[in-house]
């Protein structure tokens, strides 16, 4: 997961100030020296980690925060402020042109990640109201234009390609043209993997650039490359000009320091975060939610957006209708557990959730829940229609032929069929939220 090494660390940092009524410059000084040697491990620049470190002594000396009723606290909110100023301070948004039609074009070097995320990007936009089409460019890496038809398939999007050509400005201006006319309201253009340093293929870029006129240019680096992200954004920025970043495969990267030096560095904005392989999961980038996430205050804005995107209101409103007439069957069991997977797994909804530490985190099996979604669906589906209709009927016979077929034990299909009856009792409860068995319920929830 993203930033758990540098998180550890930091809440670390601050375990021994937590409680006390004063702290010491010393105290002080240590806690910031644990800050300062966990930034730099998490490969964090350190021009940036010395800049830091410095605003955050001063602000908190010159605040007389060590001598305040809540000290440790004083000093958390200044090191999350100063953390979120370090990313950037307010989200950077896309802009999209007032005329309706907007280019954006994609660069990078190869293998970050490019292609893949310009279908994760149709896909973002189509999230908030646009109608993209994708453009093939990328005319020197073989099979290029086919892994961006099967990207396109996948996401439901459009690709523009022409495959006899080998001039990226002419393909650009017509992909402009055929989309215009066809009524799409925006360009994602996939440019071939480059060098910073390789003159040639950054002037086909500039000549790209001055040709289609992209509304926003953004500059997709893998989150693996640590510090040489950093030089590669610094390099693009300088010769191209970029508009903002996305940083790939951030689910992969426990120290996030590439994340945290980009905006001091190049003072280009992250934009969009990858956080997974699914087309979904790319995330807008909020330095305020990360700083917060880092320190374990949680993030859950992030929890509760991605939970109306998880769920069907439609779906919901079916399966409501079923509860109240307590038709709630396996099928609409196993439909719920599927959903709740779409948060993206267990690891990602403990990161959103305040108070679970670091340390805590790893003691959760963060892959179990998709290990329990593979094993209950090969369970239920091993099942008739019949019994997946009427759970009632599966007697000791049938749950000894069900766990045959799927491939697990009678034992595991008993523990199924257990939570199938505990989730059916507690929404059939639930339904009715002013009963005093619902409020009580929801009480014990701490809801």
């Amino acid at each position: 997961m993203a930033f758990e090494g540098l998180s550890e660390k930091l809440q670390g940092a601050f375990r021994n100030l937590k409680g006390q009524g004063v702290i010491t410059e010393k105290d002080f000084d240590n806690a910031m020296r644990a800050v300062k040697m966990a930034l730099l491990e998490a490969d964090v620049n350190f021009k940036v980690v010395k800049d830091f470190v410095e605003s955050v002594k001063e602000k908190a000396l010159g605040a007389g925060v060590l001598k305040s009723l809540s000290p440790d606290q004083m000093v958390v909110k200044i090191v999350r402020d100063e953390l979120e100023e370090m990313m950037g301070g307010a989200s950077s948004k896309l802009t999209f042109s007032p005329s309706g039609f907007t280019v954006i074009m994609l660069v990078g070097l190869q293998g970050t990640g490019k292609t893949t995320t310009a279908g994760k990007l149709a896909s973002y936009l189509k999230q908030v109201g646009k109608n993209p089409m994708l453009c093939a460019c990328d005319v020197y890496r073989p099979a290029a234009i086919d892994q961006l038809e099967i990207v396109g398939k996948a996401v439901n999007t459009p690709v523009f390609s022409v495959r006899e050509s080998k001039d990226p400005e002419s393909i650009a201006k017509a992909a402009i043209q055929e989309a215009q006319r066809r009524g799409y309201n925006a360009l994602i253009i996939d440019t071939a993997g480059r060098l910073q340093i390789d003159e040639d293929l950054m002037n086909e870029l500039k000549i790209l650039k001055k040709s289609a006129k992209p509304h926003e240019i953004l500059l997709v680096v893998d989150a693996l490359t640590g510090q040489d992200a950093v030089n590669i954004a610094s390099g693009f920025n300088e010769a191209l000009g970029v508009d903002g970043v996305i940083m790939t495969k951030m689910d992969g990267d426990s120290r996030g320091g590439a994340a945290l030096s980009v905006k001091a560095v190049t003072g280009k904005p992250i934009k969009f975060i990858g956080t997974g392989e699914k087309y979904n999961a790319l995330e807008a980038f909020h330095p305020d939610r990360i700083a917060s996430r880092i320190l374990g205050m949680g993030d859950l804005m992030s929890l509760i957006e991605q939970a109306e995107d998880a769920f069907d209101e439609e779906e919901s409103r079916r399966l409501e209708e079923k509860i109240r007439k307590n038709k709630f069957d396996l099928n609409d069991f196993l439909d719920q557990m599927r959903q709740v997977n779409k948060f993206g797994g267990l690891g990602k909804i403990i990161d959103m959730i305040p108070g679970i530490s670091a340390k805590d985190k790893k003691n959760v099996d963060i892959d179990q829940g998709s290990k329990e979604l593979v094993k209950m669906e090969a369970i239920i589906l091993s099942m008739t229609k019949r019994e997946r209709k009427d759970p009632g009927i599966l007697n000791a016979s049938r749950r000894k032929r069900i766990a045959a077929g799927s491939g697990h034990t009678v034992q595991d299909v008993n523990q199924l069929i257990k939570k199938y009856e505990e989730m059916k009792k507690m929404t059939k409860v639930l339904s009715n939220p002013n009963s005093r068995k619902a409020r009580n319920m929801l009480r014990n929830f701490g809801m």
